[in-house]
């Protein structure tokens, strides 16, 4: 490919970020712009001579970027942001609610096919690599149990949540296995697990001044759809210890598929990740599939599509000779 890929982010937290960081990786692709928001002359990009425009003046763009990248969050930005810009660019992004993903796929599925681009939703490695090591071990071993684990690391989801509760200044939250669940699932017991067997949460809070410690350890640990269902520790420090001890993003996790194959033999396949920066590793993630919705948009392929439904090989700079004789 001779020409470079032409790419737009749209918003700078820290998955913009690291989009802006991982194109410098990627040779056949280029930064046109960074949209955002805020003021764009409060926005400090990595390369100072990177252009930074407001999200209203997207839309003259349209023409100048081949892939734009959603870097909005899955609450409120993106339900909002990733059917009106499919119908304008061939977009990327990592839409992450599971329950909402169907009805999130058909109103993308409608932008993008209305302007006849290529969107590819949640992307990321889960929802993403996650998923498709879920659906290879679920079809190379059909009879058997697949099993998700996540952490040790910080939710960011989570940590947004516990700072949502009245009295709390700061805190972030970590996700860890229980190591007996997984050791367990490794020796192909296929136990059936709780969610509270599968994982632990442990909470870091700062509080504000005043702030009532134990309303707020029991607000937390009963929240639903976060807490109230695992077993929680809440752990109250200062501020200081928490910028000094937790402020990385440290985050993994492990797919696991156990089965059987012939008359009873046990077969384990396990997918695992070990991530110093979650964000920066999404964010990779994002810009590999910005190639690949590029070349599918090329082959007439538009609409909303999912990691299920793009070739491996368009995920690659490589020609397909390159990645027969190199990688097959």
């Amino acid at each position: 490919m001779n020409q470079k890929i032409r790419i737009g982010i749209n918003g700078y937290g820290n998955l913009g970020r690291g989009v802006e960081s991982a194109l410098k990786q990627n040779k056949d692709m280029e930064l046109v712009a960074i949209f955002s928001r805020r003021d764009p002359e409060s926005v400090e990009t990595l390369d100072p001579s990177t252009k930074v425009l407001h999200i209203s003046e997207a839309e003259k763009y349209k023409d100048e970027i081949d892939v734009m990248i959603l870097c909005g969050g899955s609450a409120t930005d993106l339900p909002e942001q990733g059917p009106r810009f499919a119908k304008l660019f061939n977009t990327i992004d990592s839409f992450d609610t599971h329950a909402k993903i169907p009805e999130y796929f058909s109103a993308v599925d409608e932008g993008a096919k209305s302007g006849n681009k290529t969107s590819i939703i949640s992307v990321g490695w889960d929802p993403g690599m996650f998923s498709m090591n879920r659906l290879l071990g679920e079809a190379v071993l059909p009879e058997g149990e697949t099993y998700t684990f996540w952490g040790k690391g910080l939710s960011q989801g989570h940590s947004d949540a516990i700072r949502r509760v009245e009295g709390v200044k700061a805190g972030v939250q970590y996700t860890i296995p229980i190591e007996e669940a997984v050791n367990r699932v490794r020796r192909g017991e296929n136990p059936e697990l709780s969610t509270r067997e599968k994982h632990l949460r442990e909470c870091f809070v700062v509080t504000e001044d005043g702030a009532d410690k134990e309303k707020i350890e029991h607000e937390i640990k009963t929240m639903p759809n976060y807490f109230a269902d695992y077993d929680t520790t809440v752990n109250f420090i200062s501020e200081e210890e928490l910028n000094k001890n937790h402020s990385k993003m440290l985050h993994g996790g492990f797919v696991i598929r156990s089965g059987i194959t012939g008359e009873n033999t046990n077969q384990i396949v396990e997918y695992s990740l070990k991530l110093d920066s979650n964000p920066e590793f999404t964010s990779s993630i994002l810009v590999t599939y910005a190639r690949a919705a590029y070349k599918m948009n090329q082959d007439g392929q538009t609409g909303a599509k999912t990691v299920f439904d793009v070739p491996l090989g368009h995920l690659s700079p490589k020609s397909p000779e390159q990645l027969r004789k190199e990688l097959l």
